[in-house]
């Protein structure tokens, strides 16, 4: 499984892949952010190719790392 540890991430790309787990599209994305649907794409293609992702099937895994950190994030607020 991928670690978002493992990879760099900016403030911008943490955003842009949470709001990719909620399931907004690209242009919904840029939307929320107040971006072009363009620098989504972009910032989506820096995060796959940091993380080593090549292929657009295996892309599930980038966003289900992000789902774990949020949920293991949320855990820790309600035990902390």
């Amino acid at each position: 499984m991928l670690s978002l540890n493992e990879i760099k991430i900016t403030r911008r790309d943490e955003e842009v892949l949470k709001l990719l787990v909620q399931g907004c599209s690209n242009k919904e994305i840029a939307s929320q952010l107040s971006i072009s649907p363009r620098t989504v794409k972009q910032h989506l293609r820096t995060l796959f190719l940091r993380a080593g992702i090549r292929d657009g099937r295996k892309r599930v895994k980038l966003a289900t790392a992000m789902f774990q950190k949020e949920q293991m994030e949320s855990c820790n607020l309600v035990i902390g």
